[in-house]
Order: C-alpha cells, then structure tokens, then sequence
C-alpha cells in the first residue's frame, strides 16, 4: 500500500511538472515557428450567397425541364385521343399517330442544400398501404364476413384452375401471366411489395395470382357479382345441408357487397374512391375465399379476352400480350398488341402510360419501346414458370 501511494504521489507531480513545462516553454517555442491556426469555414453570408446562386441555376433548370416534360405528355395524350378517334371510324393507324420521341429526361443541377438548415429535412415517410389482416379486419367490421380460407395454397390452385379453364383461359396464359405476377411461387395471399419478405412494406394492394388491385375488385364485383352468386347458388344446391347452409349465408353477405359495390357509376375513378373505405377493403378480402376468389382471379384476364374479341382481335393472345392488357389496362394494351411488328422497336412505352405510371414502372423505363417490353416480359415469364409453384399449378390443368 506504502508503495503505491508513493508511486501515485511522484506520478502526480511528474505530471503537474510536465504541465508547467508544455505551459510555460513551449508556447514560445510555437509562437516562434508562427505554426499556421486551422482554416476557418467561410462566414454564414459567403454560403448563403453561394447558396442563392446554385438555387437560381436548379430552378431554371428544373422549370426549363417540366415545360418540355409538360409538352411531351401533353403530346402523348393527344396522339392517344387521336388513335382512339381514328379507331372509332374504323380509319387506318399509321407510325406518325405515336410520339416516337423519348420522354425528356432532367439533366440539371441537382438541388443545392440550404447551409442556413443544419441539416435537410427527412423526407416524409411513404403513406400506409393496407395489407391482408387490414382486408380481413374490415370484411368482419362491415360485413361480418370471414373468408374460407384453403387449407393450403395447393387447394386454392386447384379452385383456381377450375375456375380459368371453365372460363376458356389456357393452360399457357394462365400459368405464365401467374409466373410474372406472382414470381412463379406466389401464394393466393400474396401481395405487391411482400413477395420476398412477409414484414416489409406492401407498396400496393395488388393481390393473389393475378395481383388485383382493390379498386380491380371493387370493380369486378360491380359488374359481375350477379353472376358469381348465380354460379355458386347453383352449387350450393348440390351440397350436404351444413355446407349448403353455409354458403347461402355467404351469398347474402356478398350481396351486400355488390350493392356497395354498385352504389356509383360504372367507373374505374369511382370504384377507386370505394376501393379506399373500409368497405371497399372488405371486398378485396373476397380474394381470399377459395370460392370467390378464384372467380375474381380469373375475370381479371378475361375481362381483358372479352375487350380484345369485342375489337374484333380473334387469334388467342399470348401470356405476354395478356399481360400487357393486365399492366398498362385493356385499352392501351389493345393498342400496343394489335402494333405492326416491324412498329414496335420504333414507337416508346411512353405511349401506353400516364407520367406517373412511368416514372413509377423501371421495367417500361427500361424496356423503352414496345419489342423490348415484350421481350422483356417473355424473358421474366420463361424463367419463373421453372419454379415450383408455376409447375404445381400446371400440373393440375386437365
């Protein structure tokens, strides 16, 4: 113990001698050698100066951008309501009735930061998407509705494929379009954005084998609810007594949703509004039924069949063809199916979108004119429908 206070003691004044020492001999030496101070960050007025300058540049820029981006799409709307007339007296396309130009893309300054603001401010976070325990909790609130859910997702395939082939579908569109949508391994509950990860964030409410959208199933119960309920009322009729039971009640309930579902025009703005209230989320849980939900997964893509041959479009589409329908809508997808071959490595995706749509689709941006997109989709449909769950469901095609 003696040792060591007597160690702690000389530590302490080696230290206090060190200190006078670096106190008192060494400023004068540094004064000597003039060492340089660190350099001082320029003044608040020098930055904001500097600042203001950038910002001027970047809002030029950007203006001078969103005019040409403002005529572009403005153009592209207009040569769209043009083929739509020209369709309508049954006169001849030609490639000058697309914009054959791509979209302008902003190659300005970027946005200068404010050296005013410590810091910039975090962008607001993504709005919420419901997901399917929000679907099944509005369906018992409004509606008092659950699903019959299957067992496993091989006895909503079998549902599903029953349902396609009845109404006329495929064993090729059906199994490829599924491979796209739902990555060749897609349960009948999955969802845009969880295809990989179940606790991520789903950036949409596309749902199940076709990825229908709520507003799809708002839409889609609108317009053929009646029929569903004729369909499975007849089923119902050649069931044991509880299972009859059973799926009456279910019939009433759903018709409960369909006059929701009507209770605005026949528009797709109109059902996207329903699509957003509780009760619009019930409806989308309707896909998860094993017995409405293969209904529902099927007239998404024949719908699209029904538009085509309406136009006078005989030949079968192929998968991709199908699927253009599917993303870009019927209308549009029509348009880009019905394109001269030797047009489609000519005429930009651009034409078959709205501004936002675009900017939001990479695989259009990317895939920049027509050819490319179908090939591109071609591609995607060829590699997922080697993985199992493309198999198993075509394997239970007769």
């Amino acid at each position: 113990m003696g040792n060591a206070s007597t160690y702690r003691r000389r530590g302490f004044l080696l230290t206090a001698l060190a200190f006078v020492w670096s106190a008192g001999l060494y400023a004068p030496y540094a004064a000597a050698q003039n060492l340089t101070p660190a350099v001082k960050p320029p003044d608040l007025a020098t930055a904001m100066a500097k600042y203001r300058q950038e910002l001027e540049a970047y809002l030029q820029a950007r203006e001078t951008y969103q005019a040409t981006a403002k005529t572009y799409w403005a153009s592209i709307t207009e040569k769209r309501r043009l083929r739509s007339g020209k369709r309508a007296r049954g006169a001849a396309l030609s490639i000058d009735d697309y914009v054959l130009d791509q979209p302008p893309v902003y190659s300005g300054p970027p946005k200068p930061r404010d050296p005013s603001k410590p810091s910039e401010p975090s962008p607001p976070p993504p709005p919420y998407v419901p997901v399917v325990a929000d679907f099944l909790a509005a369906a018992a609130a409004e509606f008092k509705f659950t699903p019959r859910t299957p067992r496993n997702d091989g006895e909503f395939k079998r549902a599903y494929v029953a349902a396609a082939a009845a109404a006329g579908l495929s064993k090729d569109q059906v199994v490829r379009i599924y491979s796209f949508e739902a990555t060749g391994n897609g349960t009948y509950d999955l969802e845009a954005g969880l295809e990989y990860n179940k606790n991520g964030r789903a950036i949409t409410t596309a749902l199940g084998y076709n990825q229908l959208l709520a507003t799809n199933s708002v839409e889609i119960v609108a317009e053929n609810g009646e029929r569903f309920i004729a369909t499975l009322a007849a089923t119902a009729q050649r069931l044991p007594d509880d299972d009859k039971k059973s799926l009456e009640k279910k019939l009433a309930i759903v018709r409960k949703m369909i006059a929701f579902a009507k209770s605005v025009p026949d528009d797709w703005n109109e059902h996207e509004v329903l699509a957003g209230t509780q009760k619009g989320l019930a409806i989308h849980a309707l896909n998860l039924d094993l017995d409405f939900g293969p209904l529902l997964q099927t007239q998404k893509l024949l719908d699209s069949i029904v538009f085509a041959r309406r136009k006078g479009f005989v030949r079968p589409l192929s998968a991709a063809e199908l699927e253009m329908m599917n993303l870009t809508g019927d209308g549009n997808g029509f348009d880009m199916v019905t394109m001269p071959a030797d047009w489609r490595d000519k005429v930009p995706t651009s034409n078959f979108f709205q501004p936002h749509g675009y900017a939001d689709n990479p695989v259009a941006r990317r895939n920049n004119v027509v050819a490319k997109l179908l090939a591109a989709t071609d591609a995607v449909m060829d590699t997922e429908v080697k993985k199992p769950g493309a198999k198993e469901l075509g394997a239970d095609f007769p």
